[in-house]
């Protein structure tokens, strides 16, 4: 099996791609994945008019940090000449790749006519892309749905018209907008896209396991797959899945010494990044979902009981306490380390 996939002139150095999720893959996630071995991991989506006025918020989720191996920059939006300096502006910050969405199913991306509603306006779709192929060197992919729905599954004809235009890899979650998240996702109905063009296709939906992995990559004959919902809680799933599709090493979850240590670095890191205490409220989110993953305690509700009491601590020292009295009282208990938390109080955001 190849050991990654070519992207224009980006060689990504891995098949298990994470994608770009708002509120999920910010700055301080990626950093994190990215150590725990994952080769791609995109940045939440950015609204590309408002990352061309510089709005700091916006620019703040497009945060590329250093030390990171992948800058993948996803742009979103509906005006060609937005998408242009939002494409100039990615690249300037350093983007290695630069991915647009035509895929979001959100009511609130879709009613402003961006995300998956340009899956029925196929010729603007295609102005957008080629603003951006035309405003950047950097190479220009697209994420989208098989189409708006079932009666006009589109997703092999924009394909077409995307490649035609400079697109260098498209990646097609199996899914139409109106299905939302119900159902399973068609797998066999990327196959259809990665027939219809010559450029890399990655299939994403419904993969959580290797052996969706697989499945996923045989039904559709992708290039590569795609992970979203399924790193909730379990930052390491691209790695994991990677070494298991390269040489069949069976997938192990990190134990509990392991999964504490991973939890602190990413509280702390949400800290040191948005401050306080605003980097606790961000980060409650992940520690709901990492509790949730977690075999302890081995009761679904005792572990409900267990989000719902350490999301509402109002310390980050308080949740590293508790976090490691639930796993393993007797390997954690009083060894959490707080002594950097004074000086992440007044650090505010980055």
């Amino acid at each position: 099996m190849a050991s990654g996939v070519q992207i224009g002139d980006v060689w990504v150095p891995g098949r298990v791609l994470t994608a770009p999720m708002t509120g999920i893959t910010d700055l301080p996630f990626r950093r994190l994945a990215s150590r725990l071995g994952a080769a791609y991991v995109a940045t939440e989506m950015v609204a590309a008019a408002e990352l061309a006025r510089a709005r700091p918020d916006v620019v703040r989720r497009a945060a590329v940090g250093e030390g990171l191996p992948l800058t993948v920059i996803q742009l979103v939006g509906r005006d060609p000449d937005a998408m242009a300096e939002g494409a100039c502006m990615a690249q300037r910050a350093g983007a290695d790749i630069i991915d647009l969405n035509f895929g979001c199913p959100a009511k609130e991306v879709t009613g402003a006519a961006c995300g998956s509603a340009l899956m029925r306006t196929p010729d603007l779709a295609c102005r957008l892309i080629e603003a951006a192929v035309n405003a950047t060197t950097r190479p220009v992919t697209v994420k989208m749905r098989l189409g708006w729905d079932d009666a006009s599954r589109n997703a092999p004809d924009l394909a077409r018209r995307a490649e035609a235009l400079g697109v260098r890899a498209i990646t097609v979650h199996g899914r139409t907008r109106q299905q939302f998240y119900t159902g399973v996702a068609d797998w066999n109905a990327v196959g259809e896209v990665k027939a219809a063009v010559s450029v890399p296709v990655v299939v994403n939906g419904d993969i959580l396991t290797v052996e969706d992995a697989r499945a996923a990559l045989a039904a559709s004959g992708a290039d590569a797959l795609m992970l979203g919902r399924g790193i909730y809680g379990r930052p390491w799933l691209a790695a994991h899945l990677e070494r298991a599709l390269a040489d069949g090493t069976v997938m192990q979850e990190p134990d509990a010494t392991a999964r504490l240590a991973i939890v602190i670095e990413h509280l702390r890191a949400s800290v040191a990044f948005y401050g306080l205490p605003l980097g606790l409220k961000m980060f409650r989110k992940h520690l709901g979902w990492y509790i949730e993953q977690a075999p302890w305690p081995a009761d679904p509700l005792d572990r409900r009981a267990a989000k719902a009491r350490l999301c509402r601590l109002e310390t980050p020292e308080a949740v590293e306490s508790a976090l490691a009295e639930l796993w393993d009282p007797v390997t954690f208990s009083g060894n959490s380390s707080v002594d950097i938390w004074p000086q992440f109080a007044e650090a505010g955001a980055r």
